[in-house]
Formats: structure tokens, sequence, C-alpha cells
């Protein structure tokens, strides 16, 4: 269940991508990844968000900004009205792409500032995404110029939720360099493609063009966490979704996300969700 890399619909009058996501059967779960950041709606469907090593329920109105690069997905278990659909209203964006718009206007601060703290994933309040929601349907309606005033006049209201919370584990991302932030993006989607097999240090350092010490100092001032334990949580966020969604042995799962020791997966399971495999999985067979 490796996360692909996503290629987002473009549009010649838009300098961003928007989806307005309508599905009559079920949100199904598909595990990936992109450059852009993910601010995320959805409407009528419950069910489960996994966002790199957080796994959550997710209900009517749900407001997600994703990080770049970090795997994601939605699974649906129900409509709350079975006659509509389920719903994703769906923004992307570039980091840089809207620095640049934002840079050295005191208006733009609280984005840039909640930009920093949203590589790891963010969910807003409900009461937040209640007050953004007219502005998010109304969006897909309008022209190109009003879409852009409407998408950072949609963000400056996110930027105010002093209740979002933080999703996947790690402190938000050091703060730009093009050449830090190339390298460590080649290093992510690499790690994210082939995490369910043994990854080289010297592996991730060719990639990165760097010493390993060189890699492992950037990949920590990116992401507050080493290496290893970056792995361990993609790899336990892997075995979550598998465990809620699919009846797989645990100890296929184990496999799967790359563990040869059963209980070497058991124990990084426990020490990350505070339960064994099976104890978690049985919170959604109950339901």
């Amino acid at each position: 269940m490796k996360p692909y890399l996503e290629v987002l619909p473009s549009s010649p009058e838009a300098s961003w991508s928007m989806l307005n996501r309508r599905l009559d059967d079920c949100i199904p779960f598909q595990w990936h990844h992109h450059p852009e950041f993910e601010l995320t709606l959805t409407l009528n469907s419950i069910g489960q968000r996994f966002i790199g090593d957080h796994s959550g329920e997710y209900g009517d109105g749900d407001l997600v900004l994703v990080g770049p690069n970090l795997p994601h997905s939605w699974a649906s278990r129900a409509k709350i009205d079975e006659s509509e659909p389920h719903v994703a209203l769906v923004l992307w964006f570039h980091r840089d792409w809207l620095l640049q718009m934002t840079g050295g206007a005191v208006e733009f601060r609280p984005i840039e500032t909640m930009l920093r703290h949203a590589d790891n994933g963010l969910h807003f309040s409900s009461a937040a995404a209640a007050a953004l929601r007219p502005a998010f349907e109304a969006i897909f309606e309008k022209p190109p110029v009003e879409r852009l005033l409407s998408l950072l006049g949609i963000l400056a209201g996110a930027a105010e939720d002093r209740q979002a919370m933080p999703l996947a584990s790690g402190p938000a991302q050091a703060p730009d360099i093009k050449e830090s932030r190339e390298r460590i993006d080649r290093v992510l989607t690499h790690m994210h493609l082939h995490y369910s097999r043994a990854i080289s240090l010297d592996e991730l350092a060719d990639i990165a063009a760097l010493s390993v010490s060189g890699l492992h100092r950037m990949f920590r001032r990116h992401t507050g966490l080493a290496i290893s334990d970056y792995i361990i949580r993609m790899r336990i966020g892997d075995a979550c979704a598998r465990l809620s969604s699919t009846d797989q042995a645990v100890h296929h799962i184990s496999d799967a996300v790359g563990y040869v020791s059963l209980a070497n997966f058991n124990r990084q399971f426990k020490a990350l969700k505070g339960m064994t495999p099976r104890q978690y999985r049985a919170l959604f067979v109950s339901r």
C-alpha cells in the first residue's frame, strides 16, 4: 500500500488547482502524496482519514490542511444523506507560489505562519469549517481572478483558527531554503514510495547529494525526526489503514509494511498507538 505520487489537475487559466469531487458509492482509500499543500473540506460523509502516521475519524464539515509530500487518504464508511453523494472540496497550491504572492504583505503573515505549522497536517475546528463552508462551496463557480481572491480569503480565515490541531507526528518544517527544500523533497518522495522495504542511508544520501551526516542534519532540520523514526511512523500509519479497512491477517500486514519480525511490529505499534494491532482493529470491527 505504497503512496503514489499524484499529478494534480491543471487549468491554463489558473496557477493553482481545485476539485469538486462527488462520489455516489464511497470515498475509496487511495494512499498518495504530492508536493502541493492540500486543503480539503469533506461533506455528507463519515469515515476515517489517514495523514502520515495519523489516523482519525471524520464527519460532515471536516476541514484539513495536508502538507507537501505527506502521504494521506480518506476512506468513507457511510453517507449522512443517502440521497446525496460524498463530497470532497479540494484546493491545492504550491508553497513557493503562495509565498511569492503574500511575501512582504503584513496582512498575509497569519497565512505564512499557518503554512509553517502545516507541513505535518492541521485539523481545523468545526466552527472554523462551518464559517468557511459557504466560500468553499461558492469558489468553484467564480471566474479565475475571483477564485484566486476567494482562495486567499479562505486561507486567511483558516489561519485565524486558534483551535487548529496538528495531525501527523513531528514539528513543522524549517523556513524554506530552495536548495534544501529540493533535496528533502527528493528524499521524502523516495521514502514514501519505498518505506515497505529496507532503505539504506547511503541510498538516501545519494538521492540528496549529501554525505550521510549531512543527510541526517538536513532531515532532522526539516522534519524534527530521525530518519528511522520517520520510516517507523509511515509504516505504522500504513498498518493502521490496513487494520481498519481490510481483514488482512496481522502477520501479513506486518510483512507488507516492512517488518521482518512480527514481535518488533507489535512493539513499535504499541509504542506509537498505545495498544496492540488487534486492539486497534477491534475499535473498527465493533462499529
